[in-house]
């Protein structure tokens, strides 16, 4: 009399677990070089945001400079000789004039490349003296370059172009630069 036989062999059971094991090693190894790639990613695009977000903020100021209500003596943007910091005026309340105290609320804002940092400082006229806050954290990033460039052309509104390269402290290898080009329409 026959016995009616179902499921798996023992042979096919082994196969199977053969298979499964080598998918398994197959994936233990790949996941930690995906995490790892994964992270460098993330680092990077962290590095890039940073980068971007204070070349805008600096290419917003530049964009401003020079408006004004009424007659306002003097330079709207003073670009420094090596282009690593400038100074730009704007009359921020349209009352007519570039006002110059208090300095929180002072129409001059100037930024520039110190000691691996990008400072800013309200109501400067000035690239030196102290008193310059730092816009970048120097423990996590460092900035290698900030230059700006303007450029003139018989005709046109001025263009200013903002470069940016920094790196992450811990990364020094891993360069980032950004360019921001604006048009300087009251200047």
């Amino acid at each position: 009399m026959r016995i009616s036989e179902r499921g798996f062999s023992l042979l096919e059971v082994l196969i199977a677990m053969l298979i499964s094991s080598v998918l398994l090693i197959s994936a233990a190894k790949f996941l930690p070089g995906l995490q790892k790639a994964m992270l460098a990613q993330t680092r990077q695009q962290a590095l890039e945001d940073e980068v971007w977000q204070r070349l805008y903020t600096v290419a917003k100021h530049i964009q401003r400079a020079g408006f004004c209500r009424g007659e306002c003596p003097g330079q709207p943007l003073v670009i420094s000789a090596q282009g690593s910091c400038i100074i730009a005026q704007w009359d921020g309340n349209a009352n007519g004039k570039w006002d110059r105290t208090p300095s929180d609320d002072a129409d001059q804002i100037g930024f520039r490349f110190q000691d691996g940092a990008l400072e800013t400082q309200r109501g400067t006229d000035t690239c030196g003296g102290k008193g310059w806050e730092k816009m970048t954290d120097p423990r996590t990033i460092r900035v290698e370059q900030f230059t700006v460039t303007q450029r003139r052309q018989a005709g046109f509104a001025d263009e200013i172009t903002v470069t940016i390269a920094a790196s992450a402290v811990n990364h020094p290898d891993e360069l980032i630069t950004a360019n921001y080009s604006v048009t300087g329409y009251n200047l």
